[in-house]
């Protein structure tokens, strides 16, 4: 899933939880995209990994200022 595509689908399903629905294949190919783009493949991954816990972090974050109100 590309960029545009991951924010076309936010976007369409604002109350739906990302990943939820992200595949092992759709996580290889974000890696092999990043990798492509001249990143070592752990470089890669780490992205990856960073990127999917700020998400979760600041979705929890935001949940609980929800809860809070």
């Amino acid at each position: 899933m590309d960029r545009m595509n991951l924010i076309a689908a936010l976007e369409k399903r604002p109350d739906h939880d990302l990943f939820d629905s992200v595949t092992e294949e759709e996580i290889i190919g974000l890696w092999r995209s990043i990798k492509g783009r001249g990143m070592s493949g752990d470089q890669a991954w780490h992205a990856i990994v960073t990127g999917i816990a700020l998400d979760m972090a600041f979705a929890k974050s935001h949940a609980l200022k929800l809860t809070d109100h």
